[in-house]
């Protein structure tokens, strides 16, 4: 079964589901080296997995760590004689993001390019608003880390870009002054986070920009325990469906990109099963309703976690 694709506002496709390489996969001490001693073997065996089960959308980060192993995984599947349907480079869709060397977003990317040993990335958002000309490591404000993503997209070193973690103040700054708008914003999102801050996701699509989901399976993860668990086995039960995946398809209905991930091969299969069915609208609106007398974050706390109504 072809994944479905999201338009993004400047024309590019983008697979509906992403494999993520953050959080299991996250490499808490990254010094930059791209040496195969350096290259996590186990994170390279579940992406060429993740390849060969058919997912096509690949999401980095400078700071995970992690584009030493995109790289290696993609050099070995696209040269595989095992690739099963001849996918090439231009088949695949492949995100990094910038933080924290945003005071050079050229060097950075350049570097990010290396490590993936790529020409170009599909898409590069700025990993995070919390950017300032008065913090010494940074020395630039979020409006010129703007115009130098939009110089990288103008080059042709990338084919869409956008921004993570912004607020609606953040992101009309942005708009304020971009000559080419945000395409993806990317947050965390999940049933009982459906909003990571106030009014973000409705704003974002007001504006055309497409919303990922880190994190869309808190709820069936970290979050079992609250008032879903019941509402999301009656629909996993009634569809034949795991409840990971009727949640990934609750976000998926949303208009919202789920990014998950997986080491294993059987999960990374049913992540792309979630296009096989349709929940109806008023299940949709029953997740949402039923999932919003809890809140569960993981991320940003300190940043945003005043905005929660309790602490989980």
């Amino acid at each position: 079964m072809a994944i479905p694709t999201f338009k993004l506002s400047n024309g590019v496709e983008i697979p509906a589901i992403g494999f993520g390489t953050g959080t299991k996969w996250f490499k808490r001490s990254n010094d930059n080296q791209t040496s195969d001693e350096q290259v996590d073997t186990q994170t390279v065996a579940a992406l060429t997995t993740a390849l060969g089960n058919g997912i096509t959308h690949i999401d980095g980060a400078e700071v995970y760590g992690t584009e030493p192993e995109i790289g290696t995984a993609l050099k070995e599947y696209l040269a595989s004689p095992t690739n099963p349907s001849a996918t090439t480079r231009e088949q695949l869709f492949v995100t990094t993001k910038v933080l924290p060397h945003i005071k050079d977003v050229n060097k950075a990317l350049n570097n990010s390019l290396s490590k993936l040993g790529l020409e170009y990335v599909d898409l590069y958002l700025i990993h995070s608003p919390f950017i300032s000309e008065d913090n010494p490591e940074q020395g630039i404000s979020l409006e010129d880390a703007w115009r130098a993503v939009e110089r990288a997209y103008t080059q042709g070193k990338v084919r869409a870009i956008g921004v993570s973690n912004f607020t609606v103040e953040d992101l009309k700054r942005i708009l304020a002054i971009a000559t080419i708008k945000p395409q993806v914003h990317q947050i965390e999102f999940n049933a009982y986070l459906q909003n990571q801050t106030p009014g973000i996701v409705a704003f974002s699509q007001s504006e055309d920009i497409l919303v990922e989901a880190y994190s869309p399976l808190a709820p069936v993860a970290q979050g079992k325990g609250g008032p879903l668990d019941q509402v999301l086995a009656n629909l996993a039960k009634k569809y034949n469906k795991s409840v990971g995946q009727i949640t990934l398809r609750w976000v998926y209905q949303n208009g919202i990109l789920p990014i998950t991930t997986s080491a294993h091969s059987e999960r990374q299969k049913e992540a792309l099963d979630i296009f096989s069915f349709e929940l109806s609208q008023d299940e949709v609106d029953e997740v949402a309703r039923v999932g919003s007398q809890k809140t569960f974050r993981q991320y940003w706390i300190p940043q945003f976690g005043h905005f929660d109504k309790a602490s989980i």
